[in-house]
């Protein structure tokens, strides 16, 4: 086996492992309460497939008018695989939900992006991480200028 298999192996298992912790533990508990929580949100994206609402609790920051957030495994991830699909997706801050356009941010350094983000998510996702991918959503209806933290 050569080296970069072995590396795309482990990444693979460990994807695996991260997604069924997530799946079955995390996702479930804040699903319901990261709408509410400072430095987190929730994400509703379109599935690509069903087309049904799928909405995945997400940690990041307001910044200027944009939700700024990076996924731990980029492309393998279900809702940045929504995103590529349909773009448009809602998002619930503070408790309220906006409506937005996402953008995948191939080009943007995704280890700088999460020294800007709540240090609490992002050493969660260095940790758990596999391909970091940087997300920026331009929420509609909310004033640039406001840098915040999920508010």
């Amino acid at each position: 086996m050569t080296a970069r298999k072995a590396i795309d192996t482990a990444a693979a298992r460990k994807r695996r492992w991260v997604n069924r912790f997530h799946r079955y533990v995390a996702n479930p508990t804040m699903r319901r309460t990261a709408g509410f929580i400072p430095g987190h949100a929730v994400l509703e994206t379109t599935g690509r497939s069903s087309g049904l609402a799928r909405r995945t609790p997400v940690g990041g920051r307001l910044i200027d008018g944009s939700f700024w957030l990076v996924s731990n495994h980029g492309r393998h991830s279900h809702y940045v695989r929504n995103i590529d699909s349909d773009p448009r997706v809602r998002i619930q801050l503070n408790g309220r939900w906006h409506t937005g356009t996402a953008h995948l941010l191939d080009a943007d350094d995704a280890e700088a992006r999460l020294r800007k983000l709540p240090a609490h998510n992002s050493a969660l996702v260095r940790a758990l991480g596999t391909d970091l991918l940087t997300v920026r959503i331009d929420v509609d209806g909310i004033a640039a200028g406001r840098d915040r933290t999920a508010t």
